[in-house]
Order: structure tokens, then C-alpha cells, then sequence
């Protein structure tokens, strides 16, 4: 097991946690990873476009002229694919469903392997608690430039993940209007935003609560 620093909102280090090995020593795969990455992105993807066909398209149930005798092509309706207007052969659907299968552990373990690599290329951060007065977002944006200077020491802002014990409403709308960073929940971390953030930042309670939901992988 390894310890890091615990820092509090200030940049001021107030002490150490061990992280557990199970969660933050896991060696990566990047196979599984991408296999539960694309699954992930997959699962998100919305089926907007549509087409209709033949058969969907309104109209078309009259002949448009007799089969024989007039000189030009054979037609049954003027709703075939050949026709402008009529419908579309093989044309996208939204009764097409996206989603890849992924076994629940594997998508778990993928996820503990970002969560190790963040660890092994230090951009993993411990904060004891954050607490807002007024719950604005103005004094949000204060606390996380104080971070950046004094524990990151960031020239130019990176994109950073904040992941907490549980959710709260007013640290999330608080973050909602700053760019660079997310707040999220221990129940609600992904691929996506742990692969897009370069920093991850953890409370001392976030660590029990990861280590609650993953106790089976």
C-alpha cells in the first residue's frame, strides 16, 4: 500500500492516506481498457439518424399506371426507392441499438487500472474536505487557482477531475460555468472523464466510498 499527502482546500498538507493496493496498484491492460472505453462511448452514443422505408413512407398505394401499353417502365407505387420522394433502401434507423457487451467486472477493473495510472504518474491528488460559504461559483473558482498554484504549480490550466464521496447539488453547480474541470460523484466515475482529465483530485472519503463500490473486482 502506498501513501500520499492529503492536502486541504488551501494547498496546505494536513496529513497522509494509504491507498489501498487493490484499487491504485492494479497493472494496466490497455486492451480491457479499450475494449471498456468503447463500450462506454457505445452505451452514449444517441441513435438520431432515421429513414424510412418503402413500406413507412405515406402514399403510394395506387399504381401509378397500367402495366402494359404505355411505353415506359413497370412501377407498383410511386413510394419505391427508385423514385423522388420514395423511400430509402438500407438507410439508417433508430431501432439500431449501438451498445457492445462488457461484463460488469471487467468495465470495473478497466477503471481501477485509470485510477492506478493516475497514481504512478502523480497526478493524483488528496484533499481532505472542500467547503463552500455561499456556495457561489466565483469562490469555487478561487479554491481550485489556489490548488493550481500551490500544489500543481500548472502554467496553464489542465483539465482536472474532482470526484466525490456522494453527490452535492452545490459544488456541481458551483463548477458547472468553469472550464477545466468536472465534479462528479464515486458512484458516477467513468472512462471517459478519467481518460480526458490530465489531473484527478480525491477526497480522504471519496477513497472509502471507490473502495466500498469496487470491494468484488
Amino acid at each position: 500500500m502506498a501513501k500520499v499527502k492529503v492536502f486541504n482546500q488551501r494547498g496546505e498538507g494536513v496529513g497522509e492516506v494509504v491507498l489501498p493496493a487493490r484499487l491504485f496498484s492494479v497493472a494496466p491492460q490497455n486492451d480491457l481498457i479499450y475494449q471498456a472505453l468503447v463500450a462506454a462511448q457505445a452505451a452514449s452514443r444517441k441513435n438520431l439518424a432515421h429513414t424510412k422505408d418503402r413500406a413507412a413512407v405515406a402514399g403510394g398505394g395506387k399504381k401509378p399506371w397500367r402495366q402494359k401499353g404505355t411505353g415506359r417502365a413497370r412501377h407498383g407505387s410511386i413510394r419505391s426507392p427508385l423514385w423522388v420522394g420514395g423511400g430509402v433502401t438500407f438507410g439508417p434507423t433508430r431501432q439500431r441499438n449501438f451498445s457492445k457487451k462488457i461484463n460488469k467486472k471487467m468495465r470495473q477493473k478497466a477503471l481501477l487500472m485509470l485510477l492506478s495510472q493516475k497514481h504512478q504518474d502523480r497526478n493524483l491528488t488528496v484533499l481532505d474536505k472542500i467547503e463552500l460559504a455561499d456556495h457561489k461559483t466565483k469562490e469555487f473558482a478561487a479554491i481550485l487557482q489556489m490548488l493550481r498554484q500551490r500544489i500543481f504549480q500548472e502554467k496553464k490550466a489542465q483539465n482536472l477531475l474532482l470526484v466525490l464521496p456522494q453527490k452535492s447539488s452545490d459544488l456541481i453547480r458551483a463548477s458547472r460555468n468553469l472550464k477545466k474541470i468536472r465534479v462528479i460523484s464515486a458512484n458516477n466515475l467513468n472512462m471517459p472523464d478519467l481518460l480526458k482529465a490530465v489531473r484527478l483530485v480525491l477526497l480522504k472519503e471519496t477513497i472509502k466510498s471507490i473502495n466500498q463500490l469496487y470491494h468484488r473486482v
